[in-house]
């Protein structure tokens, strides 16, 4: 795993051991990113359940301001830390050491971000859980982007009832990308 493009291009970077992460593929993450671009420079950046925290140091690298990084596990913490050195993004990066939901808590006042990604874990129910929360949050503004990554059949009926439109689903073999706005 490695970062793919801008400041840091090909730097490579560690993902925590164990099967407790699904780090996304490099080509998932280049698609990603090439949809994302034109929002990168100098956007917040929030990365929920960031495993190694390659998504949010993949958008440092093409140009993001600022990076806020959540994630609860330990062994991923250690990692995200390393991270974060490595590529020396200290400046421009905080990692928030608990679960999404006490991140977002502790985040509410603070300027709202343009691009939220969050990977949970599948089939637990969390991205609900956290859009939910956001539904009603400050850390949104009118243009905030949000990307959640999930198994292709995670359902996300529920989008509609808490406010918020799916403006771009973007398929794989096992996952998908859902773009998602406040309506």
């Amino acid at each position: 795993m490695r970062i793919i493009a801008g400041t840091r291009r090909s730097l490579p970077l560690k993902t925590p051991e164990g099967m407790e992460t699904r780090p996304t593929t490099d080509k998932i993450k280049e698609t990603l990113f090439n949809m994302l671009q034109p929002k990168l420079p100098d956007c917040r950046f929030l990365d929920l359940f960031a495993g190694s925290g390659q998504i949010g140091l993949e958008a440092l690298s093409r140009g993001a301001r600022y990076a806020v990084f959540a994630e609860k596990n330990p062994k991923a913490i250690r990692c995200i830390e390393e991270n974060i050195r490595f590529t020396k993004f200290e400046e421009q990066s905080q990692l928030l050491k608990q679960d999404v939901i006490s991140a977002l808590r502790f985040l509410e006042g603070f300027e709202p971000f343009d691009l939220i990604f969050m990977d949970p874990p599948y089939h637990l129910g969390l991205e609900e859980a956290a859009l939910s929360y956001l539904s009603g949050s400050s850390l949104l503004h009118e243009e905030t982007e949000i990307i959640v990554e999930a198994d292709l059949n995670t359902s996300f009926a529920f989008c509609g009832e808490m406010g918020y439109e799916i403006t771009k689903v973007k398929s794989y073999k096992t996952n998908a990308h859902i773009f998602l706005r406040r309506k």
